[in-house]
């Protein structure tokens, strides 16, 4: 089966784009020969900085010949309807038209034949609308045609397009088009120092050889795999260990052709800075990677980068050129640590005092100072919801309040949130915004606070995705709860929902922080009174019902994600209780193991037969049988009406307790009286009065379970 190689070659891929364009490409085109009525066996994309390739092997040379046949008009027809059959159909005469009987009479019909088509010729259309219309994150035109608004866009300019096609045995065809002036061929190029000539390939087995005889690695994750294992051995061999980091690897990976795995050193004195500064700082502005030592864990004076080249000095001017703007980068770093622990020039001045006063802080301290700037200098949240300083006096008023039910001093509570934003307007935050909260804790941490406090400066952002932990010092928690419920509830007030995958404020996140917090803090918080008391800080009315109905579907989707059944967690949710989110997971959990066992399941075969047959009664009557029951007459109907009774007690005290386990079990007990029960009552009996006991007796079996779940959304 032929092969179809295809390499667009460029001045550069950002390595943000690589991975989704080797994924477009590959989809688009198998997508076109499909569409063309084309089978293949598999297709894998490559990307590197420089070229974007697909291989798509096993493709028939030609597609097949497609049969089909079109019914026209009843034999004897109007002429009118035999010539607009004849044209739809491409027949020239009546003639070339078959007849088929059917029950109605003989109908003409035409037998349509149409041809495979060359996969070359197939590809040569398709390839270039690919091409042109390849949906860049970022385009752009290039060159004297740029003038011309319909001239080719692309990423970089585009120098060269390999594209051939053929069975590996012989020379390969080239598909012959042209996009933006740019002729496809056979033609690549290596590496862009050491291998820049042209390079003639054929099919994708000699392509990738002659790349790497190039200095040009094009499987992206064979380039990871170089740098980690060379740099893990570089470090090794220095007695240190990586700090490893999958995004930088990726990104590193997407700036090198040929990986070439190097060592540098700062001096010592600027781990003197937070190990995170001196980490952000050499992977933001170098893409290098830090080592530490083993037995302490402690960031050494060494880092790891990665050269694009095999130079011939070994390396050691690339080394020199990264130690000299590490050393500049630290050196600016090591200012913004030291100056942000001193008093700001302004920070007596009557607006600063009366923010402090409002936030009752320590003007002598510096990180007061910064929170005091931050709120005197109105600094815009929202325009809708007020400064960042109103909603540090929001944060610590409902923060306070959040304390006493997770077991948090609301003093510190009041301390810490105060603090929470400090660190926005400092100069280190300033310069790597990635590092909020961090650095607060580390600045609350030097000038003395409580250990929860500067804590919870970190941790109130916490958690901010799935993979991210979840604070559990108590004054933490009641901040992080803070800091998501008033998010919420603003943008709620203003009308800010998220919508579709629209959600520019992150309050999906907020709302999964918060259900994160309760449920591995096992905490019995009612989401209803928080949310009234940040609705009641921010001073506007927000549709409280509405987000916990939001609060609802984020939780069944974390329970869902946890493998919780999907129909059991509407059972709970139908009942309407969706405020203590802790109760109704537990709720949940004991549904779960109640209907694995088998009592559950026969009780759920029994409910499931009490409910049909009183759906239909109360269809046919118009009415609802609830209410008491008589003793009744026959034996089983006497034992139904006692367990029923019973069970009743059971579960009422049990959800008293919240003791969901008890609860499911006193359900249990209704599993045999309720199999006798239909093995041996006649429901519908001829007797009105008898029959419509024996309803009221199965919508009480409705009832009773309705107490834990509502049966009727369970599946299966």
């Amino acid at each position: 089966m032929p092969d179809l190689l295809l390499e667009l070659f460029s001045e550069e891929i950002p390595a943000r784009m690589q991975r989704r364009a080797a994924d477009d490409l590959r989809k688009l085109v198998t997508d076109a020969l499909v569409e063309a009525g084309f089978v293949y066996e598999g297709a894998k994309a490559f990307v590197t900085p420089r070229r974007l390739t697909l291989t798509v092997n096993g493709v028939p040379a030609r597609s097949a010949d497609v049969r089909e046949e079109k019914k026209g008009p009843r034999v004897g027809a109007p002429e009118a309807a035999i010539a607009g059959f004849l044209k739809g159909a491409g027949l020239a005469s009546i003639a070339e038209a078959k007849v088929q009987p059917d029950k109605k009479g003989d109908f003409y019909v035409a037998v349509i034949t149409k041809p495979g088509r060359a996969a070359t010729e197939v590809l040569a259309e398709a390839l270039p609308k690919i091409i042109r219309e390849f949906p860049w994150p970022k385009s752009m035109r290039w060159g004297a045609a740029s003038a011309d608004p319909g001239s080719l866009r692309w990423v970089r300019p585009l120098h060269a397009i390999t594209a051939t096609f053929g069975p590996e045995t012989e020379d390969p065809d080239i598909i012959r088009f042209d996009v933006g002036g740019v002729a496809a061929g056979d033609t690549t190029f290596g590496h862009r120092f050491m291998a820049p000539a042209a390079i003639t390939v054929k099919h994708f087995d000699d392509y990738e050889t002659s790349l790497v005889r190039a200095k040009v690695v094009l499987d992206p994750e064979r380039r990871k795999d170089i740098i980690l294992h060379d740099a893990r051995d570089r470090a090794f061999a220095l007695g240190l260990e990586l700090v490893e980091d999958e995004a930088l690897l990726e990104e590193v990976a997407g700036l090198n052709e040929w990986p070439v795995v190097l060592v540098g050193a700062f001096d010592e004195a600027f781990l003197a800075i937070p190990p995170e500064v001196i980490r952000t700082t050499i992977r933001v502005n170098q893409k290098c990677f830090v080592l530490r030592d083993p037995k302490t864990g402690t960031l050494a004076n060494r880092f790891v980068l990665t050269a694009n080249v095999e130079a011939e000095d070994g390396g050691r001017e690339i080394v020199a050129g990264n130690q000299r703007v590490i050393r500049s980068r630290l050196s600016d770093a090591k200012y913004f640590w030291e100056t942000d622990q001193h008093d700001l020039p302004d920070h007596d001045t009557p607006k600063m005092r009366e923010a402090a006063a409002r936030l009752n802080l320590d003007q002598a301290k510096p990180l007061d100072q910064r929170m005091a700037k931050l709120a005197s200098t109105g600094v815009v949240f929202h325009e809708k919801l007020g400064t960042q300083g109103e909603r540090v006096e929001r944060l610590v008023r409902l923060a306070a309040e959040i304390a006493p039910l997770v077991g948090a001093d609301p003093e510190l509570a009041k301390r810490a949130a105060a603090l929470a934003k400090a660190d926005l307007p400092t100069e280190m935050v300033g310069e790597f915004p990635e590092l909020q909260g961090l650095m607060g804790r580390y600045y609350a941490a030097k000038q003395r606070e409580h250990a929860s406090v500067a804590a919870a400066v970190e941790e109130h952002y916490k958690p901010q995705g799935p993979g991210d932990r979840v604070p559990t010092d108590p004054v933490s928690i009641a901040v992080a709860l803070a800091d998501k419920l008033d998010i919420l509830v603003g943008f709620w007030a203003i009308d800010e929902k998220p919508t579709g995958s629209k959600d520019p404020y992150a309050l999906r996140r907020a709302a999964l922080g918060v259900i994160r917090i309760v449920l591995d803090g096992k905490l019995r918080l009612p989401l209803a009174p928080s949310l009234v008391k940040a609705a009641d800080g921010l001073g506007r009315g927000a549709n409280i019902l509405d987000l916990i109905a939001f609060f609802a579907d984020r939780l069944k989707v974390q329970l869902r994600e946890q493998g919780a059944r999907h129909d059991l967690v509407d059972a709970v949710f139908a009942l309407g209780d969706q405020d203590d989110l802790l109760l109704i997971v537990r709720r949940v959990e004991a549904l779960g193991a109640f209907l694995d066992s088998e009592s559950g399941k026969a009780l759920l075969a029994g409910y499931r037969r009490a409910a049909n047959i009183l759906r239909d009664e109360e269809k046919k009557s118009g009415k609802r049988f609830d209410g008491a029951t008589e003793t009744g007459t026959a034996p089983e109907e006497v034992a139904l009406n006692e367990a029923i009774t019973a069970a009743e007690a059971e579960v009422d005290a049990s959800l008293v307790e919240e003791d969901f386990v008890a609860a499911m079990d006193a359900m249990a007990t209704l599993r045999a009286p309720v199999d006798a029960f239909f093995d041996k009552v006649l429901v519908n009996d001829p007797d009105p009065a008898t029959r419509e006991n024996r309803l009221r007796l199965l919508a009480r079996i409705r009832a009773v379970t309705l107490k834990v779940a509502d049966f009727s959304k369970i599946g299966g």
